[in-house]
């Protein structure tokens, strides 16, 4: 079903009042967006197939699942990163709808070259913040599963605002959940994941914690140097409860 509300502003849109642009607490920073050749290439070739501009979530009837062109569980990984993670568990999942979201351009180039290697039609790409994605775009009780794996730690302490994995946001990711759907994470900062145990064992919707690591989640580049530094890799997993 086509969804013809009017959306308020996405972050970077919103205007004080005077029209001056309006401050706001994301969980993200913009990087570089400079591209090297292999991944100029890859969004030559497959940015149009596989990745939507912003602005095609502002308009009427705009729905995730409207991006495939078929009924089938929808997932949603918020954070894809250069789509290791992504494109390992979407390959596996061909009867399942992958929508990764990314603001950071090279990976988003880096992932649409990984989906076409291997040959995938499940995946597609958003740079639309994540968190206004999830309470504007995404429907209630929608999604099959929810990924979030090595989310930015935020880890000085006066950026802790800035992490993904808060009460509200935990309260909202709860509610797109279907019943009994799984919120998969990860993290190699230990101090953000006792966070996120507090915060998801807080949430009356939500039942799990820390798990072993999920198998078929891949040994990514990210999560090898987490290691080499020393980091703990922390793998958590939640489902909505089923009432």
């Amino acid at each position: 079903m086509a969804d013809d509300r009017v959306r308020p502003a996405r972050p970077h849109h919103k205007l004080t009042d005077d029209g001056r642009r309006m401050r706001e607490v994301l969980t993200y920073s913009r990087r570089g967006s400079r591209f090297t050749p292999r991944q100029a290439e890859a969004w030559e070739a497959y940015a149009e197939k596989w990745w939507l501009p912003d602005d095609v979530v502002d308009e009427p009837g705009f729905t995730l699942a409207g991006m495939f062109g078929r009924t089938a569980p929808l997932v949603v990984e918020i954070g894809s990163g250069i789509g290791e993670s992504t494109v390992a568990l979407a390959a596996a999942r061909p009867d399942h709808d992958v929508v990764a979201f990314e603001v950071w351009r090279p990976g988003v180039a880096d992932t649409l070259a990984r989906i076409g290697e291997a040959g995938l039609t499940n995946v597609r790409m958003l740079s639309v913040d994540a968190v206004w994605s999830m309470e504007h775009v995404v429907a209630p009780e929608s999604l099959a599963a929810l990924w979030t794996f090595f989310p930015d730690p935020w880890h000085k302490k006066r950026h802790h605002k800035r992490r993904l994995v808060t009460p509200a946001f935990a309260r909202l990711a709860a509610t797109r959940l279907a019943p009994g759907a799984e919120w998969r994470l990860a993290t190699d900062w230990a101090d953000y994941a006792e966070q996120m145990v507090e915060v998801l064992d807080a949430e009356p919707e939500l039942e799990g914690g820390v798990t072993e690591r999920w198998a078929e989640r891949p040994l990514t580049r990210f999560e090898r140097k987490g290691l080499a530094a020393g980091r703990e890799i922390t793998d958590l997993r939640y489902q909505r409860v089923a009432r």
